[in-house]
């Protein structure tokens, strides 16, 4: 399989809810890189924390947080980035932006993501700021 293959099954993987294949796609010591300035920034070491702060965005979205759509994957080596749209609705609130993912894959499995937003201070009001 390769990176492009491993990433947009990663995508797939999320629109589905299929946690296996998420879980087997992700090393368990990724370090992710959560832009902006809100609750949910920051950088973010291991699969769990990873999580973690994806299940605080699910529940502060009352499970609406989702990738709408994946409109490019693109490789370079180690390095894969996809161009993406996400929304979620919180307290009234809607959000509905794109965004640049980067990803380095190694032996199989994403061990590093840093994420952008096409309006970062609207996603950091939509999840709060701090």
């Amino acid at each position: 399989m390769s990176n492009t293959e491993l990433i947009a099954g990663y995508f797939k993987a999320i629109q589905t809810g299929d946690m296996p294949t998420l879980g087997s796609l992700v090393a368990a010591d990724v370090v992710w890189h959560q832009p902006g300035r809100n609750k949910f920034s920051g950088t973010h070491t291991g699969a769990e924390a990873v999580f973690g702060m994806i299940g605080g965005m699910m529940q502060d979205s009352a499970g609406s947080f989702k990738i709408v759509d994946v409109k490019d994957v693109m490789g370079n080596g180690s390095q894969v980035a996809a161009t993406i749209s996400f929304s979620a609705q919180r307290d009234g609130a809607q959000m509905a932006l794109n965004g640049v993912d980067v990803f380095t894959v190694e032996n199989g499995q994403i061990t590093e993501v840093w994420l952008y937003s096409s309006d970062q201070d609207a996603e950091d009001a939509f999840w709060g700021n701090v």
